[in-house]
């Protein structure tokens, strides 16, 4: 195994019950729970790096009498525009989980058209991101990915990898445990070796052992479609990430949905296990 070469949050975990009205107050650009003022600071710091995790294209499909292949079509459209949004919001890193290691559980004509879009955005996208500065990292495990797909994913970033803008990760065949596991077997290589003492083991060794050694901690998780849970993404690195949870289904997901996340993580506070801020203020 080689290492890959909203609308509408009212607070961390908790999506509301009137998610209709909700999406419509998103619609104008507003976050319940934060104030039109907090939406407009656009003094504010962007997040450095935002992960989606892009879900609800079956359901969108469903939803509209439509079959999933439709649904997973036009979750790529959305994907577009989610890169066409980091890039003017000012995010450095994009983190989207195109495809999970246990997504290989679908239905094999899923999982076959799939891997078809993925080859076809490659394949159309990949001289726009590289005009447009765009440098893509693909994260996870290559083993048992077809031949094709790995040297087009090879070729996608040897092209971009001097551009110094956008940096899109793509986390494909990804499991966050068999990232860690992964990183732990390498280790422990390297201590049967004799190059790693034991006691040289620590949080920051294990972590330049990832498949996104290179690639900052997110500060924001995004999920659509209503499901709170991480589903085996960044496990490692979610640690101190603030999360947005909305109900749209992914390929609702545009500029204003982005814009209003990033509005959302604006209005939190940061604490990393400390007292933040505004502790001298409130005792």
């Amino acid at each position: 195994m080689r290492e890959g070469s909203a609308r509408t949050p009212r607070a961390t975990g908790e999506v509301a019950q009137d998610a209709p009205e909700r999406e419509a107050r998103m619609s104008e650009g507003r976050i319940e729970g934060h104030s039109d003022a907090t939406a407009a600071a656009t003094d504010a710091a962007a997040p450095v790096h935002v992960a989606v995790i892009m879900d609800g294209n079956g359901r969108w499909a469903a939803a509209r009498g439509l079959p999933r292949f439709e649904g997973h079509r036009r979750g790529m459209e959305a994907l577009r525009r989610a890169v066409r949004a980091a890039q003017d919001l000012g995010v450095r890193y994009l983190t989207v989980f195109s495809f999970s290691a246990e997504n290989w559980a679908r239905p094999p004509a899923e999982v076959q058209f799939l891997m078809g879009l993925l080859k076809r955005f490659v394949r159309n996208d990949l001289a726009d991101l590289h005009a447009n500065n765009v440098r893509v990292r693909v994260v996870g495990s290559r083993e048992g990915v077809a031949a094709d797909i790995d040297a087009m994913l090879d070729e996608a970033e040897a092209l971009t990898r001097g551009n110094d803008g956008l940096t899109l990760v793509i986390a494909f065949n990804y499991g966050a445990r068999q990232e860690i596991v992964e990183a732990t077997r390498r280790l422990a290589a390297k201590v049967a070796a004799g190059t790693l003492a034991p006691d040289a083991i620590d949080a920051d060794a294990l972590r330049r052992e990832f498949w996104s050694a290179d690639i900052p901690d997110p500060d924001l998780i995004i999920r659509t479609s209503g499901e709170q849970r991480l589903s085996n993404f960044l496990l490692w690195q979610a640690a101190y990430a603030e999360f947005v949870f909305l109900p749209s289904h992914w390929p609702d997901f545009d500029h204003a949905t982005f814009e209003a996340a990033l509005a959302a993580f604006r209005g939190r506070v940061r604490r990393f296990g400390g007292l933040g801020p505004d502790s001298a203020r409130t005792g």
